[in-house]
């Protein structure tokens, strides 16, 4: 049996060459990254506002609207969770202090 967000991952790529309207998805991507970036930052702003009001069920719900939509921005860049998954990977056991050194200052 495959995990949500495995199946989300394989529609979302399904979903690439799929009319825009016939599905919101494909309407997204076809919108091209910059406006599946700006979703995804409306939806984070909605999860922060639910975080800080408490409401658990309203933060699951916006936290599962981030997932989707950081998924979809990923994909219109031609990334995958995978590849989300393999920098988790390779930042395992290192010290998040670290991590943010290594990147350089901002």
């Amino acid at each position: 049996m495959t995990r949500p967000l495995d199946r989300l991952a394989a529609t979302i790529a399904a979903r690439k060459t799929a009319d825009p309207g016939s599905s919101w998805t494909a309407k997204l991507l076809a919108s091209g990254p910059e406006k599946c970036a700006e979703k995804f930052g409306e939806e984070a702003i909605e999860a922060i506002i639910e975080a800080i009001k408490g409401n658990r069920g309203r933060l699951t719900s916006e936290a599962a609207d981030v997932i989707y939509h950081l998924m979809v921005m990923l994909a219109s860049r031609d990334l995958t969770l995978a590849d989300v998954e393999a920098e988790l990977e390779r930042r395992e056991g290192q010290s998040g202090l670290e991590e943010k050194a290594s990147r350089g200052t901002k």
